[in-house]
């Protein structure tokens, strides 16, 4: 069994403007590599983990490496499986942007050619967990993800939704194939935490 606090990436420029962002690869913001540095320390506090791994989109890679030097770990194990859920023609838009150009959709749940549907999503997610925790030595990682990649776990564990801040976490254990999405946790205690409300 492996116990996985899967963390969501530190803000990036696309958060900072409210733009959705799917498989689209834009830097931390400024802010956000500060908030990785700050959420690494904070983890320095826990029970030891033994090892860390991330999404290979760069804001999930970089808030990793972050945390990783705080660790003391190597480059973290990068997953593909782990990425964003892609947006398709929505990604780089804002909300506003997304209501002129396709008026009603976000209304009445409706996506745009290219989104990646639930039952894809949450079937690539897990894989990505289960391959992390084989091939990761150790009982408890860390993982470095994206927003809706908890969100789609937490709904397919029947959650309500509500938002993650960025450094905002869960706990996800991994047994077998089973996958059982746990409590959140907050590793910003600072006051520099951020809320993208974009997607």
């Amino acid at each position: 069994m492996t116990e996985i606090l899967l963390v969501r990436h530190g803000q990036s420029e696309w958060n900072a403007q409210g733009r959705w962002q799917g498989q689209a690869d834009p830097p931390l913001s400024p802010l956000g590599l500060q908030q990785a540095s700050t959420a690494g320390e904070h983890l320095t506090s826990f029970d030891p983990f033994d090892a860390i791994a991330s999404s290979t989109l760069d804001r999930a890679a970089t808030t990793a490496d972050t945390i990783a030097e705080k660790l003391g770990f190597e480059t973290p194990l990068r997953c593909a499986d782990l990425a964003e859920r892609s947006a398709g023609e929505w990604s780089g838009l804002t909300r506003d942007e997304i209501d002129k150009q396709y008026p009603g959709y976000l209304r009445q749940g409706k996506y745009p050619p290219g989104y990646e549907p639930d039952e894809e999503l949450i079937l690539r997610v897990r894989r990505g967990l289960r391959t992390v925790a084989s091939e990761l030595a150790g009982e408890r990682l860390v993982v470095v993800a994206h927003g809706g990649v908890v969100y789609c776990l937490e709904a397919a564990a029947g959650r309500r939704f509500k938002h993650l801040s960025n450094l905002g976490a869960v706990w996800v254990t991994v047994d077998g194939e089973d996958v059982t999405v746990g409590d959140r946790v907050e590793l910003l205690t600072d006051g520099t935490s951020t809320t993208p409300t974009a997607i």
